[in-house]
C-alpha cells in the first residue's frame, strides 16, 4: 500500500477506498458516543428529569459519562450531530397527558419535542429529537431532559436489554 497526498486542483474526482480502511483524523467522525437506559427509570410526575443512558454501547474517546452526571462532553471542537428517544410506558394504561424530551447544551435546551393531549391520552410513545451543535472541545456538554405528565400510576421511561431509550452523538465537522 502506498501512502501520500491526495491534491487536485479542481476538487473533483474519485478516490476508491477498500473497505477495510479505517478513516482517522479529520475525516473520522469522532468523538461518537450511544448509550442506552439499561432499566426502567421513575420520574416524578410532570417534572424536567436528566434521563440516566448508563448502558454505553459505544463511546470513542470515552468522553461520555455513564454514572453520575450522563454528559457528553468532546475534548475535540466541531459541530456534533446529537439525537434522542424516550420511550414513555407508565404503569397506567391510557394515561399520558404529556411526554416531552429536551437536548440541552451547558444546562440550556437547543432541541426539543413534545406530545400533549389531556382529552385523549396515550397509553405508550415514544419522543425523540435531534440537533447539530458546535461544541467547543473544552468545556461543553450535552445531555437529555425528559418529562412525563400522567393522569394516574407511575411515571416510568423504559428501559431494559433492548432499549428504545437512547442518546448519541458524533462529530460531523471540525471546528
Amino acid at each position: 500500500l502506498k501512502v501520500g497526498t491526495i491534491t487536485t486542483s479542481s476538487g473533483s474526482g474519485t478516490i476508491t477506498i477498500p473497505n477495510t480502511v479505517t478513516v482517522a483524523g479529520a475525516m473520522a467522525n469522532t468523538p461518537a458516543f450511544h448509550a442506552e437506559l439499561s432499566a426502567t427509570q421513575e420520574p416524578s410526575n410532570d417534572t424536567a428529569t436528566v434521563v440516566q443512558f448508563n448502558r454505553e454501547t459505544l463511546d470513542t474517546d470515552n468522553a461520555y459519562d455513564n454514572s453520575s452526571n450522563y454528559r457528553f462532553t468532546p475534548q475535540v471542537a466541531g459541530k456534533y450531530f446529537v439525537y434522542s428517544q424516550i420511550l414513555n410506558n407508565p404503569s397506567s394504561s391510557n394515561n399520558i397527558q404529556q411526554a416531552r424530551i429536551n437536548i440541552r447544551k451547558n444546562g440550556s435546551n437547543v432541541s426539543n419535542y413534545q406530545f400533549s393531549s389531556s382529552t385523549n391520552p396515550v397509553d405508550e410513545i415514544g419522543v425523540g429529537s435531534q440537533v447539530i451543535v458546535d461544541l467547543n472541545g473544552s468545556s461543553d456538554y450535552v445531555d437529555v431532559i425528559g418529562t412525563q405528565a400522567v393522569s394516574s400510576g407511575t411515571n416510568r421511561f423504559s428501559g431494559g436489554t433492548t432499549s428504545d431509550t437512547y442518546f448519541g452523538a458524533y462529530r460531523i465537522i471540525g471546528a
